[in-house]
């Protein structure tokens, strides 16, 4: 029986183990900073997206007639990302939907280029 294990030849070199764990390595080193990016341009994308959807509910609003008067953020049936927070400003004339990412999640690299964005988690449109 001692001889049978002896004899043994399956199974894998300590050479081939390294090369495998490397080439994992490898990928990810590669995998891991494109992940990290995705999820912080997701971070804005949902701040843009909860001023959107607040868009669309004012806009909901203000199609029963009767509805004259501002609305405010309680009138809207919108439940807000987790770790954003909106304000609703202006006249009737002019709404200020303001939304701001509380958490500081969504990088100022990805606000840079796009006048909505204040550089500080602050995300602005207006309904006129």
């Amino acid at each position: 029986m001692l001889q049978k294990l002896r004899n043994n030849k399956e199974g894998f070199t300590l050479i081939e183990l390294m090369i495998v764990i490397a080439i994992i390595g490898i990928l990810a080193a590669i995998a891991i900073p494109n992940f990290i990016a995705y999820r912080n341009k997701a971070y804005c994308s949902a701040v843009e997206s909860d001023a959107q959807a607040i868009m669309a509910g004012l806009a909901d609003y203000y199609s029963i007639p009767g509805h004259v008067a501002r609305a405010d953020f309680g009138d809207l049936d919108i439940t807000l990302s987790a770790g954003n927070t909106a304000v609703l400003s202006g006249s009737i004339n002019n709404i200020i939907v303001t939304v701001t990412d509380t958490a500081n999640r969504c990088p100022s690299e990805y606000q840079d280029g796009d006048s909505r964005w204040d550089g500080n988690g602050v995300y602005e449109i207006t309904m006129e």
